[in-house]
């Protein structure tokens, strides 16, 4: 399946980028309409209600319903994963603004009207999962979580509005990692592994870990030099890229856990919980040159993730630490 999805997505690069005779049609599609146009918005319509009904009912289903339910009730999760967790939801509520934007841009609508689609829809996807959470007896609803989406919908909009761009984009990355096979003794004797929590509370695949695992996900606030500095005689592209990331977080509040019945405690000296802050460089897809709207459409996607790159981290342990890759 994901040799087919790559080579279905390389047949329609090449297709976007050399096919002649069909290539008008496909570039007119893919093109932002100059008015508003009734038939995009009908399918952008049954599209965006059919993908939030599957989302909804998917994520009640193979999530929420195995844990037990109660009346809807409050949670303050604010010290939670050291505040991880805040980032991702503004992260998350910023890119599905700036793309539902995108989309109504495509679709010919006015400015005004286009940020307040972007605002509706980053907050209606992040809503429904706040009250979901809210049903939940294992979570609550979540008010810094909200005030992380509101915050994240914001960005999008005001820059939108007073900029009429982004030029502060809040991306994110993960790199992969192997944890440790170090052995932690339960309060019972049984043993099981750092790599043994991780995939229990991170899934064992990539893409788990990628949309899981806090302590290899950096939010970033990637700044555009150029939109600043416009005489600058840097590419365009060129991002300065400030981050935030933690490690070793093998829990929400603390690092102990329990398992099949047994108590495990990860101890604080040799696996401290601290915050990680990065200064490092990115790519602002967005302005790399080309006049094909397909290729434009794919690099807006990969827009929403930093590039890796070279980065200076200072942590909250007082290290000073480089690194090659992040």
């Amino acid at each position: 399946m994901k040799a087919y999805t790559i080579a279905t997505f390389l047949f329609l690069l090449c297709f976007a980028t050399t096919s002649k005779g069909q290539q008008n049609s496909f570039q007119a599609f893919f093109t932002p309409a100059d008015t508003f146009n009734q038939t995009r918005f009908n399918y952008s319509l049954g599209f965006a209600a059919t993908t939030y009904t599957a989302f909804s009912i998917g994520l009640y289903n193979t999530w929420y319903r195995q844990y037990p339910q109660e009346s809807f009730h409050f949670f303050n999760d604010w010290e939670e994963w050291n505040q991880m967790d805040k980032a991702g939801h503004l992260y998350t509520s910023y890119f599905q603004g700036v793309l539902c934007y995108k989309g109504a841009n495509w679709m010919g609508m006015e400015k005004k009207n286009a940020i307040l689609t972007g605002i509706i829809c980053g907050t209606l996807f992040q809503s429904t999962i706040e009250v979901m959470d809210g049903f939940s007896s294992e979570w609550g609803f979540s008010v810094p979580d909200i005030g992380a989406n509101i915050l994240g919908t914001t960005a999008f909009a005001l820059q939108q509005q007073y900029w009429n761009g982004q030029r502060i984009q809040i991306k994110m990355n993960s790199l992969p990692y192997s944890y440790p096979n170090i052995s932690i003794e339960g309060a019972k004797g049984t043993e099981m592994t750092l790599n043994d929590r991780a995939n229990d509370l991170f899934g064992r695949s990539f893409a788990e870990r990628f949309l899981k695992d806090y302590n290899r996900q950096v939010i970033w606030a990637s700044v555009n030099i150029h939109s600043f500095f416009p005489e600058t005689k840097l590419p365009k592209w060129l991002n300065i890229a400030l981050g935030y990331g933690a490690e070793n977080l093998y829990g929400g509040n603390e690092n102990n856990w329990s398992k099949d019945g047994e108590a495990f405690i990860l101890n604080e000296e040799s696996y401290p919980r601290y915050s990680q802050f990065y200064l490092g460089l990115d790519v602002d897809f967005t302005k790399i040159k080309t006049n094909n709207q397909f290729v434009k459409s794919i690099l807006s996607v990969f827009n929403i993730f930093k590039a890796p790159s070279p980065a200076i981290e200072v942590n909250t342990l007082g290290e000073i630490k480089f690194h090659l890759l992040r």
